[in-house]
């Protein structure tokens, strides 16, 4: 073990940020390209968009749950989690560079139309880029102890992957997004590859606590009965996911094996009412007074219902941003148009424009969540609680899409409110995770890493499904801001309720001892 990793000091927490990095800078390259790509290259309407975009949930659904199981039982190549890292890097760095070759890939396959190409090319990149997802935030909770050490670890890994996000942004901004996707190719390979080797990750893990970070193993918990892995337990620990889950099922089977819709949307009605009847029962749990065991997985569903609200408001913004700018800003070509005259000047450089506005909005929004993990983020959760400064960070984070709404009508407006959403951005790809690491047993991390996982990917689909109908249908695409501020303001919300987890959660003798030192 090297001494800065026994240490725990910043240059390791630096490094063991960087095989997040590199999933995040892929998902990065993701964002700022692909609609755009599809939209102004290749012609594809918004709904179709939506269903290419609703494949990237379905490779995080599948690959961050399994691989999470895996990882938590092998060992391979001196780690739990490396080997995955390691593939998962190389299979998403090749996967990019079929990213501006879709069309030639489909004119050598033969095919008439690219929508079948783009789904099979963004969710190869998906299931590649979600074989590491999951290991890369899983090491940091297996060689960090519980408390402000692991809030510390994933705060630096925002800082890091948010920096390397804004570079991303500004690359595209500044040169061009196919110089961003050849950068990126490059920088996944690199961060995936090294620096798992300079990571030594503990062998034996205790059920509640600290990790074998000293080389001492610790004392093994007696698993209880039950399979924490099985489909039924899967099932009902993801109960407030349930009215996602059937959504996304319908939405497949009406958009890819021509199911005729339910009429009047009783469907749709159907699921939000169990969403909201499983969120509230959830959400009015109480966690004390329970045994561990129950009381953990209590405080998780808790978690899984605010967190996934939030996604449902990230993701409309990352996927349909363009739509909004394309509308609503006056200024696409360096001069004043009319929106309803947009169709009258030149598509190209209407293009050029859209793509630098909306790389310009999220480097706005990435610079902040670049900055304010480590400097702000962390020592206001040290000093008033994880829980509280996260439902704060979102309830700014609405704020900012209504200011969006009411204000977004040149680039610089956009560029300035996009950085008061990055605040609520910032504490949701940081926080959450020190926080539902600290209520579930240290050693199935990654099993629960990939169920808390689907609070992010289940929603998505109801962006790219229902959202994306109420765009394109919607004459003023503005109404994306409006789910946006609504579903994360719920969000902001449903935290409010939710305990703050202990920083010691132990359950054998050895741990306790190393609780009390």
């Amino acid at each position: 073990m090297l001494g800065i990793q026994r240490k725990l000091t910043n240059s390791f927490y630096a490094i063991l940020s960087l095989p997040a990095t590199a999933m995040g800078f892929g998902l990065a390259v993701q964002i700022a390209v692909l609609s755009w790509l599809l939209s102004t290259k290749y012609g594809l309407d918004i709904t179709d968009i939506g269903l290419v975009w609703a494949f990237g949930p379905l490779g995080g659904l599948i690959g961050q749950v399994v691989i999470g199981i895996i990882s938590d039982n092998v060992w391979v190549w001196n780690g739990r989690r490396r080997a995955f890292i390691l593939i998962g890097g190389v299979l998403a760095a090749l996967g990019l560079l079929a990213l501006p070759n879709i069309g030639v890939i489909q004119a050598s396959l033969g095919l008439d139309g690219v929508l079948g190409v783009a789904i099979v090319v963004s969710l190869t990149i998906d299931l590649a880029i979600n074989v590491s997802f999951n290991p890369t935030r899983s090491i940091i909770a297996d060689v960090t102890p519980e408390g402000r050490p692991r809030t510390k670890g994933y705060t630096w890994m925002q800082t890091i992957s948010g920096s390397f996000g804004v570079l991303a942004y500004l690359i595209g901004a500044v040169w061009d997004n196919y110089t961003l996707i050849y950068f990126g190719v490059i920088l996944i390979f690199l961060f995936s590859v090294i620096p798992p080797f300079f990571i030594k990750e503990p062998r034996n893990l205790g059920r509640y606590g600290q990790p074998d970070i000293d080389d001492k193993p610790l004392r093994p918990v007696a698993r209880q009965g039950k399979n924490e892995a099985s489909l039924v337990e899967i099932i009902k620990t993801i109960m407030p996911l349930w009215g996602f889950l059937l959504y996304a099922v319908y939405g497949f089977l009406i958009r890819l094996a021509g199911m005729p819709r339910i009429p009047g949307y009783l469907f749709e009605i159907f699921c939000g009412t169990l969403t909201i009847g499983v969120m509230v029962y959830t959400l009015s749990r109480k966690e004390d007074g329970i045994s561990k065991e129950k009381d953990g997985i209590i405080g998780f569903r808790k978690i899984l219902a605010a967190h996934s609200f939030t996604w449902i408001g990230a993701q409309s913004m990352f996927v349909y941003l363009f739509a909004f700018v394309r509308y609503r800003v006056p200024e696409l070509s360096g001069i004043e148009i009319d929106p309803a005259l947009v169709s009258t000047i030149d598509a190209g450089a209407i293009d050029d424009t859209i793509g630098r506005v909306v790389n310009w909005s999220f480097f706005s929004l990435n610079l902040v969540a670049a900055i304010i993990p480590v400097l702000i983020l962390e020592p206001m959760a040290t000093r008033f609680g994880r829980v509280r400064t996260h439902f704060t960070c979102l309830f700014i984070m609405s704020a900012g899409y209504l200011s969006i709404l009411f204000l977004g009508y040149s680039p610089v407006i956009i560029y300035m409110l996009m950085a008061i959403v990055g605040i609520g951005w910032a504490a949701t790809i940081s926080l959450p995770f020190a926080i539902m690491s600290q209520k579930i047993p240290q050693s199935r991390m990654g099993l629960y890493m990939g169920l808390f996982n689907l609070s992010v990917t289940l929603p998505m689909f109801v962006s790219s499904f229902g959202v994306g109908e109420i765009v394109e249908s919607a004459e003023d695409k503005g109404i994306v801001f409006i789910v946006c501020a609504v579903t994360v303001g719920i969000s902001a919300l449903a935290w409010t309720v939710i305990r703050e987890p202990r920083d010691v959660f132990t359950e054998n003798p050895i741990e306790k001892e190393q609780a009390g030192s």
